[in-house]
């Protein structure tokens, strides 16, 4: 299980941990995250969904109330602030519609949406009708560090998770995510590593993912001796040497 402590050593964690987000310290710090995870939720970088959930943040923004009293036209300027341009003006017409609906489906609270979901596939459900917008891959950018949280959030294991695992021998390939979620889950409780969880292992893997296995051509990956991912030139992994 090498591969496993080696990727928590060299890639941060959970992604809410990175913002100053305790996902497991209350109700209010899962909203943040919950904010932040729609942001994270556009085809924009990390970096830019970071630096304007910090402008919502610095002015304590996050909660149904304080966004919706924000009105469109103060989305579309904070939105802009933190660099989101681009997906401004639909991104503040989806954060309005959010935030109304979980006003009047569930009081405002993230936490009633947990308590009203059957089972975990509807808990997506619910949260993807909150608004149009809020697809598979946001709802998976939010559940998926509140494993262990909250009882209901597990979501299959996300694409470029399952990329990075694949190239680092711990997934075969072709799995369903429910699948390769089972098992790494498996390979995680054969040897876990502490002080992190299982959440913190698959946001790693989604970094490395993202960052370095989806791209052949980019800078030299923190886990190229662990990598069996075979190049058009038949080599194995990278040469970084």
């Amino acid at each position: 299980m090498e591969p496993i402590s080696q990727v928590l050593a060299r890639l941060p964690g959970r992604f809410a941990a990175e913002l100053g987000i305790d996902v497991k310290a209350s109700p209010e710090a899962r909203q943040q995250w919950f904010l932040a995870a729609i942001l994270y939720g556009a085809r924009i970088s990390g970096k830019l969904a970071a630096r304007t959930w910090r402008v919502f943040a610095d002015r304590e923004i996050y909660s149904p109330e304080a966004i919706l009293e924000q009105g469109w036209d103060n989305l579309v300027v904070l939105l802009d602030a933190g660099g989101y341009a681009r997906y401004d003006f639909k991104t503040a017409t989806k954060l309005l519609k959010v935030m109304a609906s979980l006003k009047e489906q569930y009081q405002g609270s993230l936490e009633r949406v947990h308590e009203a979901a059957a089972d975990e596939d509807d808990l997506e459900r619910r949260l993807q009708a909150l608004a149009p917008g809020i697809g598979p891959a946001t709802a998976n950018i939010f559940l998926r560090e509140l494993r262990g949280v909250w009882a209901k959030a597990n979501p299959g294991l996300s694409s470029m998770a399952q990329l990075a695992g694949e190239h680092l021998g711990l997934l075969p390939s072709g799995l369903s995510p429910a699948a390769a979620l089972a098992v790494l889950e498996a390979a995680w409780l054969k040897q876990p590593v502490p002080p992190h969880d299982f959440a913190d292992l698959e946001a790693a893997l989604v970094r490395l993912g993202r960052d370095y296995c989806r791209k052949p051509q980019g800078l030299p990956c923190p886990m190229d001796r662990y990598c069996g991912r075979k190049l058009p030139d038949g080599k194995v992994g990278r040469d970084i040497n």
